[in-house]
Parts: structure tokens; C-alpha cells; sequence
């Protein structure tokens, strides 16, 4: 029994360091992306998938350290469990700075895009409608990665509860993902109001 246990315990640490890695790669890309704002989408998709497996094996360890016979073994595991809900935390953190990175660096292309060239008559109609549609997909895009973290910052909270540990790195996540993105979603905003001609959706 013992043996199996152990065997489970390698064979789980070993999915949390791989998924962990594979979370951490996945952040680089959104780093790195140079749009559109659907490429962006799909990253987040799949660091979301990431760190639902993670989460589940960390989950799975703890449980496993629950069943320990030892004293002393169940309190090591307990400690590793800290440890990787810690470095999920750091990088549920990373992500989402790399997020706000990203978007910036997307909303400065399109606008540098737009400027560039063409006739003044014909530029200045196209550049209204496009930072109009542009702004409403900035916000639009914005608020469902501001949704979509909150959601893992909420589970890592309840994961953090679960284990009788401090979750308040987890509910600070929120408050400043918030502030960000109303504040971004807000420039976005106005750029639309500045033509009123052509009004991205709000």
C-alpha cells in the first residue's frame, strides 16, 4: 500500500511540474503575441485548461497527503501543496500582467496601422470606424479576460481555503485586475466617443 502510495505521489508531482511549465510557456506567448485579439483569446483558452489541470492534481496531492500513514510524511506533503498553490498563485499573477502587456502592445499596432499612409479623405473615415470598432473589441475583449481570471483567482481562493491557508494573495488578484482593465476599457471608451459618427458597441 505504502509502495503504490508513493508511486501515486511521484506520478502527481511529476503532472504538477509539467503543467506548471506548460502554463509558464503559454505566459510567454502571450507575452510575445502581436495579435489580433482572437490569437490572445486562444492563449488564455488554453492557459485556462492549464491551470484547471493543475489545480486538479494539486488537489489530487493533497489528498494523497491526507492518506498518509505517517505523521510526518502526511506534513511534508501538506507543505509541497502550499508550495505549488504558492507558484500558482506567482503565476496567475504573470499571466495576468502579461495579459495587460499584450493588449497594450495590440492596441498601439492597430493604431500605428491605421495612421500609416493613404489618402487623408479616405484615411480619416477608415481610422474613425476602425478605432470605433477597434475600442468596442479592445473592451469587449477586456472585460472577458478581466472575467476569465477572476474566475481562477475565485477557485485558487476556495482551493487555498479548502487547505486551512491565508487566501488573501489570491482575493488581491481581483481588486487590481479590475482597476486595469476599467481603466484600459475606459481609454477604449473614449476613443469611440471622440466619433460619435460611428459607435463601437459599449
Amino acid at each position: 500500500m505504502a509502495a503504490t502510495q508513493d508511486v501515486h505521489v511521484r506520478i502527481c508531482n511529476q503532472e504538477i511540474v509539467k503543467f506548471d511549465l506548460e502554463v509558464k510557456a503559454l505566459i510567454q506567448d502571450i507575452r510575445d503575441c502581436p495579435g489580433p485579439l482572437g490569437a490572445l483569446t486562444e492563449l488564455n483558452t488554453s492557459v485556462k485548461e492549464k491551470f484547471r489541470e493543475l489545480r486538479h492534481r494539486i488537489q489530487e496531492l493533497e489528498q494523497l497527503a491526507k492518506e498518509q500513514d505517517k505523521e510526518s510524511e502526511k506534513q511534508a506533503l501538506l507543505q509541497e501543496v502550499e508550495n505549488h498553490k504558492k507558484q500558482m498563485l506567482s503565476n496567475q499573477t504573470s499571466w495576468r500582467k502579461a495579459n495587460l502587456t499584450c493588449k497594450i502592445a495590440i492596441d498601439n499596432l492597430e493604431k500605428a496601422e491605421l495612421l500609416q499612409g493613404g489618402d487623408p479623405l479616405r484615411q480619416r473615415k477608415t481610422t474613425k470606424e476602425s478605432l470605433a470598432q477597434t475600442s468596442s473589441n479592445i473592451t469587449e475583449s477586456l472585460m472577458g479576460i478581466s472575467r476569465m481570471m477572476s474566475q481562477q483567482v475565485q477557485q485558487s481562493e476556495e482551493a487555498m481555503q479548502s487547505l486551512g491557508l491565508p487566501s488573501q494573495g489570491a482575493s488581491l488578484l481581483l481588486p487590481a485586475v479590475s482597476v486595469v482593465c476599467f481603466s484600459l476599457c475606459g481609454k477604449a471608451v473614449h476613443a469611440s466617443q471622440l466619433f460619435p459618427d460611428y459607435p463601437g458597441r459599449q
